[in-house]
């Protein structure tokens, strides 16, 4: 009969005591330590008694070992930063593009002390929140005023639940979108309390549709912006003026939910149709709604601007002090306003407008001296500089299509789709597209300063590259 092997387990003492978990120790909660060691006994036991044959049982060093390769992964950041070669600038699974460095300044400084975040620090007397933003956007939009909160979609069921719980708001049937992430218009407007009443077909609202709509029930017209999508062929849409003109005669509130909203003209990067802030105000809209974090280039939070009494209506409703934006945000927020009063210098100074306003000509320049340094690693058996076609964020609509240029890597030993797995689990991370068998690295939401730090991340994947499709093979 043979022996059991549950007795030649270490015990959690034993344990603690082998040199790598003692050193952890010194830098790691004991506490942390010692709920590891069981959880691994515990499951090392489990896999003895359920393995259907005879095991061979870890060393103490080995388990020593394995334990603490697991309390390290545990402690590595869940978030990290990662080099987006998709050629996507507005990339869902990435989040907002980079910050400019004012911005991140500022951010730093508000958050390393206290902050007037609600402080008239001249009074002495309370201040609202957004008045360290507000002055900056009516200066740029020619609005009355301005609110912030901490997501575009909040913005949207806020303004809702403030000015249309319990009635209808008018849109046309084509606007009733569905973005990236599961959001959906209807279901958002529901959970502000208000109803959406749908006009005109998929194609085609005249203005006498909405007109015809009006009713005692009607709280607002709404106009949205489609960011994902175009329809084309025969269609017909009611303008923005002529949305408000109707509103005026009928002392309706017209919203514009402009997306993802810009505070220049895009048309100067090739991107034609984005509508700018400051049109649609002087358009006559009596609310404008837009993200912080997607053209502005800006951080995360959703921008209400328009009339004053509307907007006083809609911070007093209890949900804006649960949307509200916090002290970094509002401080990144105010940097990158500042930077639009001088629009060149926005242009070089916001991440998201240098990477579009980057010629082809530099990122094929970029692309031919990066393609010999990457075929020079071990695990890529040719690299070639090709040019490309991307997409400001990742959708099929004509006007968001952008040239570029890709380093495309044909692995040796491996598949395209392990090499890109390599680079994302590398450091830094390196988020690539996988064409045709090959690899490719596109250079359009790469910034000059990270040329380097791709080479080297090919380089450094190059013997576990290897290696993991060996094991595999």
């Amino acid at each position: 009969m043979s022996p059991n092997p549950l007795r030649s387990l270490p015990s959690v003492n034993e344990l603690l005591e082998s040199p790598p978990l003692r050193k952890l120790m010194d830098r790691i909660s004991r506490n942390v330590v010692v709920s590891t060691v069981r959880t691994a006994l515990d499951e090392l036991r489990s896999e003895v008694q359920t393995a259907a044959a005879e095991m061979t049982m870890p060393s103490l060093a080995d388990l020593a070992e394995r334990i603490a390769r697991r309390i390290a992964e545990g402690e590595a950041p869940g978030l990290q930063p990662v080099i987006n070669a998709t050629g996507i600038l507005l990339h869902i699974g990435l989040g907002p593009p980079p910050l400019a460095e004012e911005a991140l300044a500022e951010m730093a400084a508000v958050s390393r002390d206290y902050a007037s975040v609600e402080l008239d620090l001249g009074s002495g007397r309370p201040s609202r929140r957004t008045a360290a933003v507000e002055e900056l956007l009516k200066e740029l939009t020619g609005a009355e005023a301005a609110l912030v909160v901490n997501h575009s979609a909040g913005a949207t069921m806020l303004t809702l639940a403030a000015l249309a719980a319990g009635r209808e708001v008018i849109v046309s049937r084509g606007q009733l979108i569905e973005l990236g992430g599961g959001y959906r218009l209807p279901e958002v407007a529901a959970a502000g309390g208000a109803s959406l009443c749908e006009v005109g077909t998929t194609n085609t609202t005249r203005l006498h549709d909405y007109a015809r709509a009006i009713g005692d029930s009607t709280a607002a017209l709404l106009m949205i912006q489609p960011s994902n999508f175009v329809v084309v062929g025969y269609t017909e849409s009611v303008s923005l003026r002529e949305l408000v003109q109707l509103g005026r005669q009928h002392k309706l509130p017209v919203i514009h939910d402009m997306g993802y909203g810009a505070l220049v003209d895009f048309s100067q990067f090739g991107l034609s149709g984005e509508p700018v802030v400051r049109e649609s105000i002087a358009a006559g809209a009596d609310l404008v709604l837009f993200s912080g974090d997607k053209l502005l280039g800006g951080p995360q939070c959703g921008i209400m601007m328009g009339r004053k009494a509307i907007l006083e209506k809609i911070e007093g409703h209890a949900m804006a002090r649960v949307l509200q934006a916090d002290k970094p945000t509002l401080a990144a927020l105010a940097a990158t306003l500042r930077l639009y009063r001088a629009p060149e210098q926005a242009r070089l100074a916001i991440p998201l407008l240098r990477l579009l306003g980057t010629s082809v000509e530099n990122l094929q320049h970029r692309a031919e001296r990066l393609a010999p340094q990457m075929a020079a690693a071990a695990c890529v058996e040719a690299a070639e500089a090709i040019p490309a076609e991307t997409s400001l964020d990742g959708s099929t609509v004509p006007h968001r299509k952008l040239p570029t240029w890709c380093v495309a890597l044909k692995p040796k030993k491996l598949s395209a789709d392990r090499l890109a797995a390599c680079l994302r689990l590398g450091m830094p991370a390196v988020v690539g597209r996988v064409h045709e068998d090959r690899l490719l690295l596109d250079l359009r939401g790469v910034l000059p300063r990270q040329d380097l730090q791709l080479v080297a991340a090919v380089e450094a994947i190059a013997t576990a590259a290897q290696q993991g499709s060996e094991a595999a093979g």
